[in-house]
This record gives C-alpha cells, structure tokens and sequence, in this order.
C-alpha cells in the first residue's frame, strides 16, 4: 500500500502470526487499503503487562503499515468469565476504575502506536454497547446465528467443559462476537487480532458479520509470548512484570530481558524490537558468551520502547555498574531499617519478600556485604556499614548500593 511492504510480510517474517482466515484475500486487502482492525484488552489492572508487549508491537507495526489500531477496552465483558484459560470469575469493576485503567492504559499504548493524526488510534469500551443489551432483542439477533454444537467443539469450551463452564462464561463467545459487530458497523472494522487462545471467539465474530452482514471480515492470531519450554514469559518471583514503572522500575524491566534464556533472545527480538532481521539473526547466531551482548541489547531495545532512551541508558549504566563492580553506576537504594540485622535489611531493600526468605537465602549461602558472604543470621551491621553505607549482593544477579537515613 503507497509503496510500503504489506505488514503480513512483516509479520510473518517475524514470527508473529498463528492462525488467519481468508488469508490471500486478507493480504490482498492489507496491500490495497488502510484496514481498521482492533485487539481487545481486559482493564482489570491500571497497568498493561509484558503478556500484552507482543500484541503492541503488532498493532505498532500494523500502524506503520498505514492501517488503524482499534483499543477494545473490555468494561463490558470484563464482569463475566473468559473461558479460555482461566480458573476465576472476574470482579466486578466500577465505572471509574475502569476508565482510570483505559487513561493508564492509553499512556503506556502511546509508546508503540499513536492516537494522533494519519491512521489515529481510537480506544473504545464495550460497556457502552453490552451492559444496556436488552437481553430478548440480543437473542433473537445474536443467539440465533450460534450452533451450539459447534460451539462446544470449539478448544476454550472444550478445555473448561471437563471441570464445569457455566453459562455466564459460555456467553463470551456471543458478546466477544457481537463486539466485532458493533466496530464494524461504527468504524468499518474488517480485521480482529488477537493472542492464538482467542481464536475460537475470533472466528466466531467474523463468521457473524458474515452471516449477518453479507460482508467479509477477518480474523489473524499471535504466537503467544512464551519461553522454549512453553512457559509464559513476563513472570518473576515478584509476579508479572509490568510496564509502569512503579510496578516494574525500569532497572528491574532491563534486568528482566538481560537475564532470558539464550535459547529466547532471538524470538524477543524478533517480537518485542523493531531491529531488521538481518542484525537480530547476527547478533543471535552464537552459542557462547557473545550471546551476553545479545541480550544486553535486548534488554536495552524493549526498555527503549517502553521507558524511553533516558531511562534505559540508565538502566544500562545502573547493569554495568553492577556486574563491572562501579558502585557510582549501581542500582541504589535508601532504608530506614528497624534494626541493623541483616534479615530486616534483606526485608527492607525488597531484596527478600519476608524474614523466612532472608533465612533461606543466607542458609543458601546467596548474601553478601561487599565482599564478605553472611554466614549468620545474627549479622548486623557495623558502625561503618551503617554510616557509610555498602554494596548488597544476592545471588549473581542483584547487587545493590545501600545507605542508611
């Protein structure tokens, strides 16, 4: 389209895509027009996660391809269970937390795709259209267009049928359909993306602007973001690892990509950088400790895009200084401890989430005070360390400069 590569190419090359439907006549369409297309995101948080990076940078690269972002923000069918994969009803949310959440969301979505000029993004709610659904008029003109049958078949049903799937979640399908409707109808949507455990509802809702309209729709998933042995990524002993900085500080987001698996740092790239393939596959290609300035890159690349340049830099420094021994350079922190044991000092550096995992890790041998390893419980800290201050090192990975108020 006006000369630019269609964004399939791109994508594909990449990695990102799972499934498609229609798939030549989605290229073809993707090549001659700017395509409005949308990702639905639950606001249940005030925060967007590395669970959703990969699907902002499909957006992002969808809008430098010259088609529209389209945010659905899910107030609507965030008050009823998805069935795909999870265990827990959700809570329910008041209007204000939610739109809270959507201005949250709509900064942290600023830094990959834009919601100003040519192609703008729009952020939109389903609440607006489901929560005042007359229930009689959405069966006659939603249900009617669903075999059940054929939902049953459908792998997010299957999975939950074996430990019980109410009807409330069994209504998901419908309203994540029905959404796709309503964008059509107001903003000309023709595409929903999504990660591939949403295929079925997906599917679902092109096949209802089909049948319904007469018109085609389209439906594209993404690989999920997951580590070589399947686990999802974006998961540390602390939890999720968020993309606003007083969740995840930007220190611990660069660490969190300096510390992937060799065997994950060519797919992040691919996934969460916009470098060319030709440098990620050359910067990828070894099996040794050069893959260390792999992941150093990186780490500095998604905290680029997510925190900006100056923060990354930074984080940078702050890595170097850690792992070079410059303690100007170092991550730091100031406490105000209740006493000079160093299992309350674990506690209130964040470096141990409680006392009973201070005591693990000093029996683990994993604590250090510059250069001398805690053997005790009973260590406290001398006149020096607590006037002075000192470097703190657990493990090989967190070394921190302490100062004492």
């Amino acid at each position: 389209m006006n000369g630019k590569r269609n964004v399939m190419d791109v994508l594909r090359e990449r990695g990102f895509i799972k499934q498609t439907v229609y798939e030549e006549d989605l290229y073809k369409l993707l090549d001659t027009q700017s395509v409005p297309f949308y990702i639905g995101f639950d606001p249940t948080a005030d925060s967007l996660h590395v669970g959703h990076f990969l699907a902002l940078m499909a957006m992002s690269h969808m809008q430098r391809a010259g088609h529209k972002p389209i945010v659905l923000i899910g107030g609507g069918t965030a008050m009823v269970g998805d069935p795909s994969g999870r265990t827990d009803m959700r809570s329910m949310m008041t209007k204000e937390t939610i739109a809270h959440n959507c201005e949250c969301f709509r900064t942290q979505m600023s830094k990959f795709f834009s919601f100003e000029g040519e192609n703008a993004a729009v952020m939109v709610n389903n609440a607006d259209w489901l929560l005042d659904l007359n229930y009689v008029d959405f069966l006659r003109e939603i249900g009617s267009m669903f075999s059940v049958n054929r939902m049953l078949t459908a792998e997010c049903f299957k999975q939950r049928l074996e430990r019980g799937l109410s009807f409330l979640e069994f209504n998901y399908m419908l309203m994540q359909s029905y959404d796709f409707l309503v964008l059509y109808r107001k903003y000309g949507c023709l595409l929903e993306c999504g990660g591939d455990d949403q295929w079925s509802n997906i599917l679902g809702g092109a096949d209802l602007i089909r049948r319904k309209e007469g018109k085609a729709a389209y439906a594209m998933t993404f690989e999920l973001l997951t580590t070589s042995e399947g686990k999802k990524m974006g998961k540390t002993q602390k939890g999720a690892v968020w993309l606003d900085p007083k969740k995840t500080s930007p220190y611990e987001f660069f660490q969190y990509f300096r510390n992937v698996d060799d065997a994950d740092v060519n797919k992040c790239m691919r996934f969460l950088t916009f470098l060319d393939m030709d440098e990620i596959n050359a910067l990828t290609a070894y099996k040794d400790e050069r893959m260390n300035a792999a992941k150093e890159r990186l780490a500095y690349e998604v905290t680029k895009i997510v925190h900006g340049k100056e923060e990354a830099d930074k984080a940078l420094a702050q890595a170097k200084g850690a792992f070079g021994g410059n303690s100007e350079d170092m991550p730091s922190v100031t406490i105000s401890p209740e006493s000079r044991s160093i299992i309350d000092i674990l506690v209130s550096t964040g470096v141990a989430k409680s006392k009973g995992e201070a005591r693990r890790l000093i029996d683990g041998k994993g604590v250090k005070i510059d250069e001398a390893v805690v053997e005790s419980y009973d260590r406290e800290l001398s006149d020096s360390e607590f006037n002075n201050g000192f470097i703190l090192h657990k493990g090989k990975k967190v070394h921190i400069k302490v100062q004492i108020k």
